[in-house]
């Protein structure tokens, strides 16, 4: 089938990239023409396991196009994903202007049936604008052209995209129209072969479904941190805590796992524009509220432990910093803990060693190109020489068994600040150090 995506950001590249494997003809479109160019040379703009060998592979076999020309890609395509950023208002609300500006485009442009699949991640009622924004160029042009508007909302994992494409948990098809639905069928048929993961509902319940599961699972974490922090007060341990309600089948383990809160560009922001949409139909959501001021708060719960350990001035201070991204298995820094982290420890005089397998570049070029008490080094133990006290932010692979011993050695004093719980503390502190945790009483 001939597909194409309107984006090459995150959730356009991998969808396209993943339909492209399974056999289609798939052009991707974007407006930025020096990021056409790079992936045409298979030089991909994020870092996602697997990403960039798919694509110079199907580029090389002429599966997979890219190009600037959206005219183009419309020529002969059956089904058109738009897949552009939603970016967040300053209210919290979700900005549109880019898709609907994809919508006018097609309205302009389409000269047969196809079907507009929203792929980005948008309000309820954003298929009806999009459906009104192109009815109104056509009207203008003075055809009439048959085309569907299908909600396909992603679900995707920084760090496993490509896996949860290819084996997703469901395929969600919002759509009133039997003959857009019989495409999006053919579309996903590879994906679902062994099992059948479609779950077909009306659009408005399709739009609904992303922004609630991301709130959901946002929910979890904020909660546990909230325990997390009442264990603390009365000196019980969050991490016995989790395994004693995470047995229960009804709770789970999935996403109980205390820390420094959660980031990337689909929680912090899907959980404001639902607090938004919410507000816009008079309705004042309490718990949706209260998950983001938790997650906010506790970015700087390991923040304020290091100040009630050094004290608040950190002038001629070091800091060893193991992680920048968000998650491990990406360089997704947008809504990091480290950004608060490393942003209040350079404001109160601190200086900066840090190290991340992936996130390096954009933090240097991007977030922290202003600082200048930050450096950046090529080995998680280079980093500590020198450093009165080792923060871990992300919980990357690596650094899940490090030699305690070099540690030690390296460390100026032995402190660390861990903001995953990731480390034996009854070995650490017989071996001397200061273990300081999310949701522990630390004993010195």
């Amino acid at each position: 089938m001939d597909i194409t995506i309107v984006g090459t950001g995150y959730v356009g590249l991998v969808t396209g990239t993943c339909f492209a494997q399974m056999g289609n003809n798939v052009i991707c479109v974007d407006v930025d023409e020096n990021k056409i160019n790079s992936l045409k040379n298979g030089i991909i703009p994020i870092y996602e396991p697997g990403l960039e060998l798919m694509v110079k592979e199907l580029t090389q076999r002429q599966a997979l196009r890219f190009t600037t020309n959206i005219k183009e890609a419309l020529v002969e395509c059956s089904a058109c994903f738009i897949a552009v950023g939603t970016p967040m208002e300053e209210d919290g609300s979700a900005d549109l202007k880019y898709v609907l500006q994809v919508a006018r485009e097609i309205g302009r442009l389409i000269d047969h049936y196809i079907v507009v699949v929203n792929k980005s991640t948008v309000p309820v009622g954003t298929a009806e604008k999009v459906r009104n924004t192109i009815e109104k160029e056509l009207i203008s042009r003075g055809v009439n052209i048959n085309f569907d508007v299908v909600s396909n909302p992603e679900f995707l994992k920084e760090g496993a995209a490509v896996e949860d494409f290819t084996r997703p948990d469901r395929v969600v098809i919002g759509t009133d129209s039997q003959q857009a639905l019989e495409i999006m069928k053919e579309i996903y048929a590879p994906f679902t072969m062994n099992h059948d993961r479609l779950i077909i509902m009306d659009v408005r319940s399709a739009e609904m479904t992303k922004y609630a599961a991301n709130a959901m699972l946002a929910t979890k974490i904020s909660f546990m941190n909230e325990i997390a922090n009442i264990c603390e007060c009365v000196g019980a341990d969050v991490n016995k805590v989790r395994i004693g309600i995470g047995s229960d089948k009804r709770i789970g383990y999935s996403f109980i796992y205390p820390g420094a809160g959660y980031g990337g560009s689909c929680f912090p922001k899907d959980v404001k524009a639902l607090q938004k949409l919410a507000l816009e139909h008079n309705y004042h959501p309490k718990i949706i509220t209260a998950i983001e001021e938790v997650n906010e708060k506790q970015k700087l719960v390991i923040f304020d432990k290091i100040i009630g350990r050094f004290g608040n001035d950190l002038t001629g201070l070091t800091f060893a910093i193991w992680g920048l991204s968000f998650k491990p298995e990406t360089d997704d820094m947008r809504e990091a803990a480290s950004l608060s982290i490393v942003t209040k420890l350079i404001h109160h005089g601190a200086h900066i060693k840090a190290y991340d397998p992936k996130a390096m570049d954009i933090a240097q070029n991007c977030y922290f190109k202003n600082f200048t008490n930050i450096e950046y080094v090529n080995s998680k133990y280079v980093a500590l020489f020198g450093a009165d006290a080792l923060i871990l932010i992300t919980e990357w692979k690596e650094f899940r068994s490090p030699d305690i011993d070099e540690i030690a050695k390296s460390l100026k004093n032995k402190i660390i600040f861990d903001c995953r719980n990731q480390y034996n503390s009854q070995r650490l502190m017989q071996a001397g150090f200061e273990y300081y945790q999310i949701g522990v009483r630390t004993q010195i």
